[in-house]
């Protein structure tokens, strides 16, 4: 229990919200249709959370291999603002890179072991979802073709996290394949892009140390990043708009819209971010959502970036949430 705990929280526990809010709700909207099996559900989902988990701490691997933590210190040096909470149990000798290898081979085991079980009861579609997320998870991070390195990364993982995650999870717990549930997957995987969109538009500058292109680099000036966070906070409130007026959606799923609040202090924030003005620290607001240990992240003076990924995050969490919800409420009241 305790070597699970501790690679839990080196594999980036509270990141596992994007992965666990999408499954979950793709679980939920299978509810009451085809063949539904809540077992083959609760392995999907436990499998997606263990390649999650391997994915996270795959990066962390080839993260360190390149030694891009000392390129954020570099940028630090130079005076800018860089995310330098990098692998800490490497960098401390908390862990080896021989533990960190066994630690992704037995996240990556347990996932392919669920992955077979789905397979054996749902047939071949699930090996071409699988095929198709572990080859862009892998090689996200993984040579020759680190695709997260150029200026594609957050559009990979906003597919991985969105409908590719959601068709291969509903598809598990009900053993069909359905195009509306496109309709909320859209959106969620735009949520996602909007949490690694965040994180590399506040850290360019380190991302740009180590040669990495992300999609804030990509679109260069600020004013091009802000018109992207600005289409990532509200495209996907948009869209179900959207869905409800020409009736693909039921009117209830408009609730998802108390998102909206975090989406435009998020944007209110990358807007002073753009300008090198501050914004308060010192107690983040209510609506923003759960910020964890948030005096431990002011003392590691990584405050400044914590509050704006865990905004998005939040945004994220609170829309599955609500579409969960507002779905189980339809289903018990139809």
């Amino acid at each position: 229990m305790s070597y699970l705990k501790t690679w839990l929280k080196n594999g980036r526990y509270a990141a596992l919200v994007q992965s666990v809010m999408p499954a979950v709700l793709a679980v939920i909207l299978a509810l009451g249709h085809g063949e539904f099996n809540v077992w083959l559900a609760l392995v999907a989902v436990l499998g997606v959370e263990c390649a999650h988990l391997a994915l996270n701490l795959s990066d962390d691997y080839f993260d360190y291999k390149s030694d891009m933590l000392a390129d954020r210190i570099n940028a630090v040096r130079k005076g800018f603002k860089a995310y330098t909470a990098k692998y800490p149990y490497l960098t401390d000798g908390t862990a080896s890179v021989s533990d960190l290898k066994k630690a992704i081979a037995l996240f990556s085991l347990v996932a392919i072991v669920c992955g077979i079980v789905v397979l054996i009861f749902r047939g071949w579609p699930v090996v071409v979802i699988a095929a198709v997320t572990a080859f862009l998870g892998v090689f996200y991070s993984a040579p020759p073709l680190k695709l997260g390195f150029h200026g594609m990364g957050e559009l990979i993982i906003g597919a991985i996290f969105g409908p590719l995650l959601m068709t291969g999870v509903y598809f598990a717990a009900c053993g069909e394949i359905n195009p509306s549930v496109a309709w909320l997957s859209i959106p969620v995987g735009l949520l996602v892009v909007n949490i690694l969109f965040t994180h590399s538009y506040i850290d360019n500058v380190g991302d740009g140390e180590s040669e990495k292109l992300t999609l804030a680099g990509l679109l260069r000036t600020d004013k091009a990043n802000l018109a992207m966070s600005a289409l990532l906070n509200f495209l996907p409130s948009l869209l179900v708009v959207l869905a409800v007026a020409f009736g693909y959606l039921s009117w209830p799923y408009l609730f998802s819209l108390l998102i909206l609040p975090r989406n435009i202090w998020l944007f209110w924030s990358l807007v002073k971010f753009a300008r090198k003005e501050e914004i308060p620290l010192e107690k983040p607001a209510w609506y923003l959502g759960n910020m964890g240990n948030w005096e431990v992240y002011r003392k590691l003076k990584i405050d400044w970036f914590l509050i704006r990924w865990l905004t998005a995050r939040n945004a994220l969490s609170l829309f599955c949430l609500i579409l969960i919800i507002v779905t189980l409420v339809l289903l018990f009241t139809a």
